[in-house]
């Protein structure tokens, strides 16, 4: 009779365990996820602004690259986090 509530604690607690780890992992995809699909909105809008504005004068090029990769530090921020969340 003692061995049945030890082992139901023993089950809580692995079962705890459980869904804190499944709780770190869902925020960590949530955390890419999400600012991969930010980024991607971003890249949308700026991407086409890019290709009309080199079109235009080609000597703005360099400065349309950078406007163009500025948005992907945000998915570089998310992975962080995410890794952070991890471990």
């Amino acid at each position: 009779m003692v061995d049945v509530p030890v082992a139901a604690a023993i089950t809580d607690v692995a079962l705890m365990n459980a869904s804190q780890m499944g709780m770190k992992a869902l925020g960590a995809g949530m955390a890419v996820g999400l600012t991969g699909i930010g980024a991607g909105v971003a890249e949308m809008a700026i991407g086409s602004a890019a290709v009309g504005a080199t079109a235009e004068n080609k000597d703005v090029f360099g400065l349309v690259l950078l406007l163009t990769v500025i948005p992907e530090t945000i998915v570089i921020f998310g992975l962080v986090v995410a890794l952070l969340l991890i471990f």
